[in-house]
């Protein structure tokens, strides 16, 4: 049953075998014992891909919760001899990478060296229990429902930026209406989603910190945050960027803020993991780290 979920949660047999560190002929031989027990088929394989049939995904629904009670009566054994351990298995959208996981990663791994970490970069709502997955990171307006939400790194802000020479060819919008006489570059969270509406929120009046979105237009829309830096630097247009991902551009002047009245601070990424379930040792670890880590970087 956990190399059944494993293939239903990577749709791959290759990556299930990864990760359950087998050979994907051993996994297949697997899945049909099982189909073969139960008498139906659990999954639909092409040349292309693996997806579940409708049998497949009442079985996986039926048992990913109790897969996920005693993997962790498990750890919690393993807690208890004084070493959490385990798959860690994580989503954090590609904008919290750079400021949360990538300088904390590898320090976490050689403190809990019996602990291995998959994540999956990606910017839609998982559904944690039917995915199998432990935790994830998202900002405070996206969490799902009915979860436990671990504030980490204290509040973000987001800034509009441009290069000094496209500001002094176009001049300094002073208000998000003037933006429509500036090229904006557009950014897709992922590949096929909707392009982000930039937000802004009333600095003054009856409206006084009320968010809002509006749209922009530009020559230029992209999902890699590396094009879009370049771009941004090469003088092309105006970008709507979290604070922390320009914070050395800034510095160094080679990119400047405005509409910074418009941008107030909002509350910042949270770790999630579903309210109903015993908190894991790997989870737990990673939770307390992170936040231990992030605190003392706020402190410099």
């Amino acid at each position: 049953m956990r190399a059944f979920r494993a293939i239903a949660t990577h749709g791959s047999f290759t990556q299930a075998a990864r990760e359950l560190d087998v050979s994907a002929s051993a996994l297949s031989q697997t899945l049909r014992a099982l189909e073969t027990r139960l008498g139906v088929r659990l999954l639909q394989r092409t040349t292309r891909r693996v997806g579940l049939t409708e049998a497949g995904g009442e079985f996986l629904a039926r048992i990913a919760p109790a897969l996920g009670a005693i993997d962790g009566a498990i750890e919690e054994m393993q807690h208890r001899s004084g070493r959490p351990a385990g798959l860690l298995r994580i989503t954090v959208p590609p904008v919290a990478v750079p400021a949360l996981i990538a300088p904390n990663l590898a320090d976490f791994l050689r403190t809990y060296p019996d602990i291995r970490v998959d994540v999956r970069t990606d910017s839609s709502l998982a559904d944690l229990v039917a995915e199998g997955l432990d935790a994830g990171i998202r900002l405070s307006e996206k969490l799902q429902p009915g979860m436990v939400a671990l504030p980490l790194g204290g509040p973000q802000r987001s800034l509009v930026v441009g290069s000094p020479a496209y500001l002094k060819k176009h001049g300094t919008p002073k208000h998000p209406n003037e933006l429509d006489g500036h090229n904006c570059i557009q950014f897709r969270f992922d590949s096929n989603g909707p392009i982000y509406r930039w937000e802004f929120a009333h600095p003054s009046g009856p409206q006084r910190g009320r968010w809002f979105e509006t749209d922009v237009c530009g020559n230029l829309i992209c999902n890699d945050a590396g094009l879009m830096m370049q771009a941004l630097l090469d003088g092309v247009g105006l970008s709507h960027v979290m604070q922390y991902t320009v914070r050395e551009q800034l510095e160094c002047g080679r990119l400047v803020s405005v509409l910074d009245k418009w941008l107030p601070p909002y509350d910042g990424f949270f770790l999630y993991y579903p309210s109903r379930y015993q908190v894991p040792p790997k989870l737990r670890v990673f939770a307390e780290f992170l936040r231990a880590r992030l605190a003392k970087a706020g402190q410099r």
